[in-house]
């Protein structure tokens, strides 16, 4: 009997955990028909620019940014991004005298996200990066001008608090 007890103790553990995470999984989301919300203010810009692959350059911006998820008046999660961006080399130092309004701009973009529920639940889904990109793209492009071509989530963590 006394041998029995930890088998019975392990099977029953192991199947309280399996239930715990069969209740406690994500909502599937389904990618088509997801709801995204946007901020009011929202403009869809499509730009189709063809330049060479050579021309091209990364820029990381200094510095990761932490943003707030507040819920019921609190602090329930730090959510931490690098970011950088893909413009023409010619432009690598009037990005870099542009840091302070892009990291702004960024900032304002991600805040809103956040306010607006996009690093709740499954975050990195698809729908939510894309929102997400094309915000930071439309800003990126309003303090540094057309040569952003895009915008790269390097790192994305959430920490709940």
């Amino acid at each position: 009997m006394g041998a029995l007890l930890p088998i019975v103790l392990v099977v029953l553990g192991v199947g309280l955990g399996a239930g715990a995470g069969y209740v406690l999984r994500p909502a599937l989301i389904d990618e088509e028909t997801a709801e995204v919300k946007h901020p009011e203010n929202h403009v869809e810009e499509k730009v189709a620019v063809e330049t060479p692959q050579s021309e091209l350059s990364y820029v990381k911006i200094n510095n990761q940014f932490v943003v707030p998820v507040i819920k019921q008046d609190r602090v329930s999660a730090l959510v931490v991004l690098s970011l950088s961006l893909e413009i023409l080399a010619s432009e690598t130092s009037a990005v870099y005298d542009r840091e302070p309004k892009l990291r702004d701009a960024f900032l304002q973009v991600l805040f809103d996200h956040a306010y607006l529920g996009g690093f709740d639940g499954v975050y990195t889904a698809s729908p939510a990066m894309d929102t997400l990109r094309r915000s930071l793209l439309a800003s990126a492009r309003k303090v540094a001008g057309e040569n952003v071509f895009d915008v790269l989530i390097t790192d994305i963590v959430r920490q709940d608090i």
